[in-house]
């Protein structure tokens, strides 16, 4: 059985037949245009809104977004929103597409993965272990305050300080000593030569934050806040956009940053609606209420590419899609049976039948274009006889019941709904509990899940971020590891894998690292998917990177 509540997405269906007998010229309407354009969960610390419609079901009698007139108001339909907006404090997606936005970082990743300046211009390593920045000069943050090297200084460690207990501290907690030689000058140390920092400086989950807004978030923490809920509120970076509202659980709204240091936005604001259903998000596309959606499910491609005023956006990406098992808990702290329910899930299967043939499987939990991804490594195969020889050898012939956990994303409901049909051919009795965003992610954190549906991009483009944070016992929890594996000879190669710096060495490790990660079983790998969006033909500019995160900054929006 299946507990979950599934929101209704005829209201905009019967919107759209509407619109269409409407006169496209109605005076009484007030109106300039009443037809349809021609053309990849949360909750936050604030308090909760007041009691409104539930998002994908709020009243559509109002006039289409003005942004569809050309006016630079952007609407993107999208299943979830962020549970913060302190991009020290996160782990998700959600977090990193609207992070990005508002914050910059010192050096960013271009469409083909190579290292850009972005609040740093030019660095260069004064010796194996030293690298030194050369920083932007006269950018200011949103509240004001300048930008300098004791900023960046003051982020870095607010990232490495214990008390704050950042989820991302691993981006950098390489670097033992940083050090301000001037305003605008910083130098790096890291306890050992690290060669993928700049792609680790590169992710959101490291952008700069002004000093004074990590000041006041201290203050509250000081006073027994927990970090970040002030500055999930109140966010303060140099990004192309900054914050105008933030509706818990139905939209969140950025606005143009006039002031922003570089080449500034063309569209005036981005709303991000929390829509949760598939076909709701279909129907704001098609009638113009949204010019972006995401995600698009594969079994609506079909539908999406025939929509005259829209087209479908597919990128290949770094990301895994995974079913996790907690091997912590009886019965999945027995390899053997993580092995047997690994064996009795055909990946073939869910990728053809449930994702459409969109994305390619995966053996292990590094797409083929991340750094260190070795295509020599076996994967575990469907056999359910070796999974029932399994079962009985670890004592579990007759099965066991269990749960798996999944949010509201409607392939990973279905995925959840597969698993629970093939495991019967084990004898496992699989209940399925479909959570919020928020809860999920916090809950799965916490270890109180025993199975779970579940992704991660490897937003660095390097071995060290996909496995090292996954999987290293160190990061348990929060920071990534939701398997909560702990081996010593895992922890071991991983800790060599980001120590050594001749690349094929590195490649070496993690081809032992990856071979032990199928051996080890902690999840099942799935696939690597493709990201797939629905775009207004209005829409200029957009695109989306390998990493899964949109790419706003040079949106444009045509009338």
């Amino acid at each position: 059985m299946i507990h979950r509540t599934r929101l209704k997405w005829f209201v905009p269906l019967m919107l759209a037949m509407i619109l269409l007998l409407i006169p496209a010229c109605s005076e009484s309407s007030g109106t300039t245009e009443e037809k349809p354009p021609e053309e990849n969960k949360g909750s936050t610390s604030s308090p909760s809104p007041s009691p409104s419609p539930s998002p994908g079901n709020e009243d559509k009698s109002k006039d289409p977004p003005s942004g569809g007139g050309g006016t630079g108001d952007l609407i993107v339909a999208w299943l979830s929103e962020p549970p913060t907006l302190d991009p020290h404090m996160s782990t998700d997606q959600q977090t990193s597409i609207a992070s990005s936005h508002i914050y910059d970082t010192l050096v960013k990743h271009d469409k083909d993965l190579n290292i850009q300046p972005r609040l740093a211009e030019s660095w260069k390593m004064v010796d194996d272990v030293t690298w030194e920045f050369k920083l932007r000069q006269g950018v200011k943050f949103t509240d004001g305050s300048a930008f300098n090297a004791e900023v960046a200084k003051a982020n870095l460690d607010r990232l490495l300080d214990p008390k704050t207990a950042s989820p991302r501290a691993s981006l950098v907690n390489m670097i033992k000593e940083i050090t301000v030689v001037d305003e605008y000058t910083l130098q790096l140390v890291t306890d050992y030569p690290y060669s993928p920092l700049l792609a680790h400086l590169a992710h959101p989950g490291v952008g700069i934050v002004s000093a004074e807004a990590i000041k006041k978030d201290y203050e509250k923490v000081n006073a027994g806040e927990k970090a970040g809920a002030w500055l999930s509120q109140n966010p303060a970076g140099t990004g192309t956009f900054k914050l105008d509202s933030w509706e818990p659980g139905q939209e969140l709204k950025l606005v143009k940053n006039d002031d922003h240091w570089g080449n500034k936005a063309k569209i005036d604001s981005i709303t991000f609606k929390v829509v949760s259903e598939n076909g709701t998000r279909i129907a704001e596309l098609e009638t113009g209420y949204a010019h972006i959606i995401e995600p698009v499910s594969p079994s609506s491609i079909a539908r999406v590419e025939g929509l005259d005023g829209a087209y479908l956006n597919r990128q290949a990406s770094l990301s895994l899609s995974y079913i996790g098992f907690n091997t912590e808990k009886e019965p999945f702290n027995d390899v053997r049976v993580r092995q047997a329910l690994s064996m009795a899930i055909n990946k073939d299967e869910v990728i053809s039948g449930i994702y459409e043939g969109t994305g390619i499987p995966a053996v292990g939990p590094l797409a083929p274009d991340v750094f260190g991804y070795d295509p020599s490594v076996k994967p575990i195969e469907y056999n359910l006889d070796k999974a029932k020889e399994l079962m009985k050898e670890a004592g579990y012939e007759n099965g066991f019941s269990t749960t798996i956990w999944t949010n509201d994303n409607q392939e990973r409901i279905k995925v959840a709904e597969y698993v629970q049909a093939k495991l019967k051919e084990l004898n496992v009795d699989v209940k399925i509990e479909v959570m919020e965003w928020g809860a999920y992610l916090s809950q799965t954190a916490e270890g109180k899940h025993d199975m779970f549906v579940l992704g991660w991009s490897t937003v660095t483009a390097d071995a060290d971020y996909g496995l090292y944070l996954v999987f290293h016992s160190a990061n348990a929890g929060e920071p990534g590891n939701r398997t909560f594996t702990k081996d010593a000879e895992l922890d071991k190669l991983l800790d060599e894998g980001r120590k050594e710096n001749d690349p094929e060495k590195r490649k070496a490790i993690y081809k032992r690292v990856q071979e032990k990660l199928v051996e080890l079983a902690p999840m099942l790998y799935i696939h690597h998917q493709e990201y797939l969006d629905g775009v207004s033909k209005k829409v200029k500019g957009y695109w989306r990177h390998p990493s899964g995160i949109m790419q706003f900054h040079d949106v444009s929006i045509e009338p």
